[in-house]
């Protein structure tokens, strides 16, 4: 049997319901799909209904494609009514390698083999998660950014035994959901988002173990400074626009010569997290926290999202009637 088409897919299934998982059912529902969703927690189905509570008004907002409703929505605890029918699975259980690979396992049994099935793993290559499935060619990594059903960008990258084909399927499938697929030729742990941003974060922890910056001050330089930028453009068109009239080839002249990078880049890969350098960030945090919830910062956190994103869409349009 063939593969569904992928821009035609209307049934899927989602394993595993919590944060990650459960913002990929918001998605799939507001792009129009029936979703069967499993989570064989205690209290799974109630924090999803929780985070589609939350997240249905801002999707709302932001534009529901035709058909999408929460109605469409199958909460089971049973995994092989879940995957009955499914034309595509997105696994979202715990991050850990051995519960994924047994999944896999279970899949392998419940899942006709032309179903492709996607990790949503924050780091582990399809490699290690594939190593025991009989039909490992159908599997890949699906990785988004939290949250799942706001931000626009999933990483898309295959192991060892993942047939080329299913990496074309799934990138025609998720464009088709809406997203901005960035798919990866080569596995690395972490993939980019995950090791960028946490490249950022390892500095940011030196900088407050050498007690040379706080919490709030790192935030400030990326929400008022940095992040604003980045929405716009990544570091090469920064650096590009930054080296002046010469552009970004006379900088990458000047690094290959002179590392300007050196005065700024931290020799030990990380700070040692003591008991009492954890105690300072934690309290620092509570500083830029200031009292509220998880909850309220969801909202505030959705809303900006929101404005910049429909900010960025009329600059663009704006500039295109221009030319």
């Amino acid at each position: 049997m063939s593969r569904p088409d992928p821009k035609n897919v209307k049934r899927v299934a989602c394993i595993g319901t919590g944060t990650i998982g459960g913002g990929f059912v918001a998605q799939f529902l507001c792009s129009g799909y029936d979703v069967a969703a499993y989570d064989p927690g205690k209290d799974a189905r109630d924090f999803l209904e929780r985070l589609l509570d939350q997240a249905w008004p801002v999707l709302e907002k932001v534009g529901l494609k035709p058909g999408a409703s929460r109605s469409r929505l199958h909460f089971t605890q049973d995994i092989e009514e879940a995957v009955a029918g499914a034309e595509f699975v997105q696994e979202s259980v715990p991050e850990d390698l051995e519960l994924k690979v047994r999944m896999y396992e279970k899949l392998d049994e419940l899942v006709p083999p032309q179903i492709v099935i996607g990790s949503s793993t924050a780091g582990f290559p399809m490699t290690d998660i594939q190593k025991r499935c009989k039909f490992p060619e159908r599997t890949v990594v699906t990785h988004p950014v939290n949250p799942p059903y706001l931000i626009p960008l999933i990483e898309v990258v295959g192991g060892e035994k993942t047939d080329p084909a299913v990496l074309d399927w799934t990138v025609e499938f998720y464009e088709a959901v809406g997203k901005r697929v960035l798919r990866m030729e080569k596995e690395i742990y972490g993939f980019m988002i995950n090791r960028l941003q946490v490249a950022l974060f390892r500095e940011a922890l030196h900088m407050i173990a050498a007690d040379r910056a706080t919490v709030a001050q790192i935030d400030d330089c990326l929400t008022h400074g940095l992040g604003l930028r980045w929405a716009c453009m990544g570091p090469f068109a920064t650096f590009h626009l930054g080296a002046g009239d010469s552009g970004l080839r006379s900088l990458l002249d000047s690094y290959g010569t002179v590392d300007w990078c050196a005065p700024y880049v931290t020799e030990s890969p990380l700070p040692d997290l003591t008991p009492e350098l954890l105690d300072r960030i934690l309290q620092q945090a509570q500083e830029v926290i200031d009292g509220r919830t998880i909850s309220k910062m969801v909202d505030e956190r959705n809303a900006t999202i929101i404005g910049l994103l429909k900010l960025r869409e009329a600059s663009r349009v704006a500039a295109s009637q221009k030319q």
